[in-house]
């Protein structure tokens, strides 16, 4: 499948991709309305992982990827959460250990922790992400693994964490990169372009998600949270 460079370093699949094509059938965005953040347009990736030929087709795609390079990846990394959900099914068809990048405070062991971080919705607070020492070091080539691409912070804690084990980013993907938001950007320009060489790569951009794939439903104007009881009720 060809790809297109949208910006220095930061490539999708190209718009006549089949692979896109599928993505984009099954993919859903939510509104405020209907989603836990306040962006206008909330990518459901439950949407991706409910329909199992979808997945397959974006295992197989990025398995024969990172597979088919001189030198593959000898680690796969997945941010927590989402990436706990794509990194693992590549991981085992390439024979490569799966490293789990959680948030501050949920790693046991000897941790390294990125610089704080903010993201495209509100919170409380900055956040981190941490890696036990010792899951990658040097000589270890990984690629870094998420559902969203948005304002590029979380990416940036990623790559932080590869350099600060003596190990080499291949690449990042995701499953959707919002170009709008300028995350490969942050990265790329960061530290005096220190990661500017690094590829960044999502299988599709906001363009998918259209007014058709909006998940909303249509005239409901009940709460959006429907408890244990209440559900019993409505069988």
């Amino acid at each position: 499948m060809s790809l297109e460079e949208v910006e220095p370093n930061f490539f999708t699949l190209s718009p006549d991709s089949p692979l896109r094509e599928t993505i984009q059938r099954a993919y859903r965005w939510y509104s405020p309305r209907f989603s836990p953040c306040d962006v206008p347009r909330f990518a459901d990736v439950g949407s991706i992982t409910e329909e199992w030929s979808v997945m397959r087709g974006i295992r197989d795609f990025l398995v024969a990827r990172y597979r088919n390079l001189p030198e593959p990846p000898t680690h796969i990394m997945g941010f927590d959460a989402r990436g706990f959900l794509l990194g693992p099914m590549i991981s085992v068809e390439l024979g490569v250990p799966f490293v789990l990048m959680r948030k501050a405070g949920k790693n046991p062991g000897i941790l390294i922790e990125s610089e704080p971080y903010q993201k495209e919705y509100k919170e409380k607070k900055a956040e981190a992400m941490t890696i036990r020492c010792g899951s990658i070091g040097k000589g270890s080539r990984v690629v870094l693994v998420d559902d969203v691409l948005a304002t590029g912070g979380t990416a940036l804690s990623g790559l932080q964490l590869v350099e600060a084990s003596g190990a080499t980013t291949i690449e990042f993907v995701a499953i959707l990169g919002i170009k709008s938001l300028k995350g490969a950007q942050l990265s790329h320009s960061y530290g005096n372009g220190r990661f500017s060489k690094i590829p960044f790569f999502a299988l599709v951009d906001e363009s998918v998600l259209t007014e058709a794939n909006c998940g909303d439903t249509a005239g409901y104007n009940g709460p959006r949270i429907i408890g244990y009881r209440e559900a019993l009720s409505r069988i």
